[in-house]
């Protein structure tokens, strides 16, 4: 039987443009259909709000789960223009809710990688059935409705405003979602990071979706990430020393800063976070590999100069130092490399000999300062390793 070739050229082809290629595929916009999928949505939402505050236009995020499935974030800034050019950075609202802005839109290392994606507003539009943006700006209210991505009216006015701010209140399309249930833990478990990473962020989730039994959490950590470490260590009673160890540093070297806090258990596993623009990197990278290469040469330096180690003994090596240490690493960098699809590994070279010296510098201090502590935490590791 004879086959004719198949021929293929540019008719075949199927052009899909805005929210009609987001529809189309959500996979490739918002990492899944699934629940891990409906948060990013939430966070694309809120991603936009939470910049505001560290940027210091806005003093506060209010994100709510409504009884009737729909998820409204708010914030009290000034109120984001609906056209371009209203305000002196970046597009107006009803641009970022109908066009896509990918490496467009200026960003600062101050603003996190709120969601896996970073795609913004457009997108979390597309994929709802119903969006309402509400703005309150200079006494006046405008408020304008979308229908899965399309706008279904011009911004109107809804009469004078009560106070300022931007509000985007949006519904989950059960067309696109297999759930449009959010998880309120998960939501705040990655609220509650995002405030220990940004100690000026005030982030409050409420849940609505049962009258009965609202739950509602405001997250601030004035503290940073030493919160995070004795929020970590909480579940533990065996602290080998108090204090958590902590430091901030800016080097231009890297194009950015740095912010690292640890603390020593008397026992347990390694428990080291890592953070690369408030994006967890649960590979690590060139920021834990440097934090890891400090703490390292700073024990051991420590250890010999108190003959607590004998010029026989090799060195203490990272498992054995980093047995029951917690720890958070934070970097922030104008330029972020990440290494994969995942982006879950920093890859930044410049970055690993940066947070080395930092760590080494400001550990090899502590030790210096606080003799009885230093005593319980060196002792603690070389008595371990001689009981290997």
């Amino acid at each position: 039987m004879s086959q004719e070739p198949v021929k293929y050229d540019a008719r075949h082809i199927q052009m899909l443009e805005g929210w009609e290629a987001i529809r189309k595929r959500p996979g490739m916009y918002i990492g899944s259909t699934g629940e891990r999928g409906l948060h990013n949505l939430v966070f694309e939402v809120a991603g936009r709000a939470v910049n505001e505050v560290l940027a210091d236009r806005a003093s506060s995020v209010e994100i709510t789960l409504m009884p009737d499935g729909g998820v409204r974030v708010a914030d009290d800034g000034p109120g984001v223009h609906f056209e371009d050019g209203g305000d002196a950075v970046g597009p107006g609202l009803e641009a970022l809710l109908t066009r896509m802005f990918l490496g467009v839109i200026p960003v600062s290392r101050c603003y996190p990688v709120f969601s896996d994606c970073g795609v913004g507003l457009f997108v979390a539009n597309a994929l709802s059935s119903r969006m309402v943006a509400e703005v309150q700006r200079e006494g006046v209210r405008w408020v304008q409705e979308y229908a899965r991505g399309v706008a279904v009216s011009e911004p109107v006015n809804a009469g004078p405003a009560a106070g300022s701010g931007t509000t985007i209140t949006f519904w989950p399309d059960a067309d696109i979602f297999t759930t449009t249930q959010c998880s309120f833990d998960a939501l705040a478990e990655r609220f509650m990071e995002l405030a220990f990473l940004n100690r000026n962020l005030d982030v409050s989730l409420t849940d609505e979706r049962h009258p009965s039994e609202p739950r509602s959490l405001r997250f601030q950590a004035p503290g940073g990430v030493r919160d995070m470490v004795a929020l970590l260590d909480e579940p533990s009673a065996e602290i080998l020393h108090p204090d958590i160890i902590g430091l901030e540093r800016e080097d231009p070297r890297m194009a950015g800063t740095m912010e690292v806090a640890l603390r020593w258990r008397r026992s347990g596993q390694q428990l080291v976070r890592s953070f690369a623009n408030s994006r967890p990197t649960p590979g690590g990278g060139t920021h834990t590999a440097g934090f890891h290469d400090g703490v390292q040469a700073a024990i051991n330096a420590y250890a010999r100069e108190r003959r607590l180690l004998t010029a026989t003994d090799p060195d203490l090596g990272t498992d054995r130092i980093g047995e029951g240490l917690t720890a958070v690493v934070s970097v922030k960098l104008e330029y972020p490399e990440f290494e994969g699809s995942t982006r879950g590994v920093l890859g930044n070279a410049a970055v690993r000999a940066c947070v080395e010296q930092a760590v080494l510098e400001h550990l090899a201090r502590w030790l210096q300062e606080h003799p009885q502590q230093a005593a319980a935490v060196i002792d603690g590791i070389i008595q371990g390793a001689r009981g290997d």
